[in-house]
């Protein structure tokens, strides 16, 4: 860090700023300093990253519900478990037996997603419910109904 004659001022010159921002470029892949710093085993575009699957949590007053958009995805494509209070949901979204020659745009996610979702309350894993109507996953949970205060009998 350069500093400088002004008691009031500790500012980095700006070279040592970017390299600073963007991390030590020794591993870099690229001489470009205005592009992050990846180290060549980081990244392997033959590796097949599973998507995150968007969702929504919320609760009301005797239920918590997930909702996602799973548009395109056949229920029997999808795969719901929840073990220790963790929810997780995996999919493939195919896009079609088509065999493409070219994109000329390509924005949407085909292949493998998943997401698992730690549930923010206990919910009662023997009351579930699950639902994919108009591409949109609805899985709907009893929430375990606790005390606020619980009296502990000290020994």
């Amino acid at each position: 860090m350069a500093r400088h004659d002004r008691d009031d001022d500790l500012l980095m010159e700006e070279d040592e700023l970017t390299a600073a921002f963007l991390g030590d470029d020794s591993n870099s892949t690229t001489a470009d300093p205005t592009q992050p710093a990846v180290a060549q085993d980081e990244w392997d575009e033959d590796e097949a990253v599973p998507g995150q699957l968007a969702v929504d949590v919320y609760e009301t007053k005797e239920r918590l519900v997930v909702k996602a958009r799973t548009a395109g995805v056949n229920k029997n494509e999808l795969d719901v478990s929840i073990s220790d209070n963790t929810l997780s949901i995996r999919g493939t979204l195919s896009a079609g037996e088509e065999d493409v020659e070219n994109y000329i745009l390509q924005e949407c996610y085909w292949g493998e997603f998943s997401r698992s979702i730690a549930l923010p309350v206990p919910v009662k894993e023997d009351e579930i419910e699950a639902v994919l109507k108009d591409g949109v996953l609805t899985i709907s949970f009893t929430k375990v109904k606790q005390d606020t205060v619980k009296k502990i009998q000290i020994l």
